[in-house]
């Protein structure tokens, strides 16, 4: 009797333990996903680094992300006019009332939100290399 308890136990605490994994993990779902014009880059290489930073975003717990695009502008000011194997993708999006993970603002929105990728060769896959502002 007592070992079937334990084991319901255990079997318990181990189901609220799954069940709570990812609860506060950043949301893309409702996401606003613009391209952008682009004579440096294709749409399918600004879809994949914008695909690069949808995953990453899932780490930012108690976020949401709100929009997320591509600016010719700002990302050649960041890398060169001429860089094809630099990227800077914008976001912004809302943190919750816990403030994120502590390190955001609690209950704010963040605008303009930038993430700087790079990749080896034109053909290579968009590696997230910083974020922020800045």
């Amino acid at each position: 009797m007592k070992k079937a308890v334990l084991t319901i136990g255990v079997a318990f605490v181990l189901g609220l333990l799954l069940t709570s994994c990812g609860v506060n993990a950043g949301t893309t779902k409702n996401a606003r996903v613009v391209g952008g014009d682009s004579i440096k880059f294709d749409a399918a290489e600004i879809q994949a680094a914008q695909e690069c930073v949808l995953n990453k975003f899932k780490d930012f717990e108690g976020c949401d992300l709100q929009k997320l695009w591509y600016d010719e502008e700002i990302s050649g000011a960041m890398y060169g006019v001429d860089n094809v194997n630099g990227i800077v993708i914008l976001s912004n999006f809302h943190v919750n009332a816990k403030g994120g993970d502590g390190s955001f603002n609690p209950n704010s929105d963040y605008s303009g939100w930038k993430w700087l990728l790079t990749r080896d060769s034109r053909t290579g896959s968009w590696d997230i290399k910083d974020w922020g502002y800045g």
